[in-house]
């Protein structure tokens, strides 16, 4: 069930010049509200006068022994540029945990699982990959940047699977997009998730689709209110026109209309 917050800012770690990692608790010791990967919020920015509408944010990871919530932020217009300022204490409410969730698999026998992240849409690999970890699973992960300074979090990624990169100038891992990474020729993998980018969105499905791999996606659609009001997130799928926010944000490709 979704809740309205005010959570306390426990640490905002710049990670680079485009990107921040903010770290929130409850103001009053209480537990946080249970979520599961893929799962979103909305935040509430106060002090940015042209930012009326709250800023939906995925869920990085859920840090249950700190009570911690970690959202994952690219500074990109005034809103996100205002989250990056957070300090320490500084209060912040949120609306969630919003939307559906990635499927973990009911049994481990014969899974082979890659979660393939880029740019900011690495951001919900980390929890859902945590989450694998602790069900007995031993995902892969393959992460795409630009460049090696805009690959985030590898350490973090690293404590629960294997870690490949891909950067489009080369500078770290293997040059070109993911879809061309060695890793999906040299394995086999019952099941891919992924959220990032649309065109690496659309190659990952296709290249799934065509190896007949189980794959879900995490759209990344415009969302202004996050309970399916303000029908700025619509996206065209085989059953009809839907709400990202609502139905979504996690599609299993064959319900989209991407592979067609």
């Amino acid at each position: 069930m979704k809740k309205m917050l005010d959570l306390v800012v426990t640490e905002n770690n710049q990670l680079n010049q485009s990107y921040c990692l903010i770290k929130l608790t409850t103001t009053d010791h209480s537990f946080l509200p249970e979520m599961f990967p893929g799962q979103f919020v909305e935040v509430r920015v106060d002090g940015a006068p042209s930012t009326y509408l709250r800023r939906p944010i995925s869920v990085n990871f859920v840090d249950k022994a700190k009570n911690e919530l970690w959202l994952l932020v690219q500074a990109i217009g005034e809103g996100t540029r205002k989250m990056c300022e957070y300090k320490k204490d500084d209060i912040v409410n949120l609306l969630l945990p919003l939307g559906n969730s990635f499927s973990i698999p009911t049994t481990k026998e014969g899974q082979e699982l890659l979660l393939i992240g880029g740019g900011v849409g690495t951001a919900p690999m980390l929890y859902l990959g945590a989450c694998l970890k602790e069900k007995g699973f031993n995902p892969k992960f393959l992460l795409g940047a630009r460049s090696k300074n805009d690959l985030l979090q590898l350490d973090d990624f690293a404590r629960y699977g294997e870690v490949f990169c891909t950067t489009e100038d080369g500078s770290y891992g293997e040059k070109g997009y993911v879809t061309n990474h060695s890793v999906l020729k040299n394995n086999r993998f019952s099941s891919i998730y992924t959220c990032g980018p649309k065109p690496m969105m659309v190659a990952v499905a296709r290249y799934a689709n065509e190896y007949k791999i189980n794959c879900e996606v995490s759209l990344e659609n415009m969302m202004a209110c996050g309970f399916g009001v303000c029908l700025c997130c619509v996206e065209k799928t085989s059953e009809g026109n839907i709400c990202v926010c609502t139905d979504g944000p996690v599609f299993n490709i064959e319900k989209l209309t991407w592979i067609n």
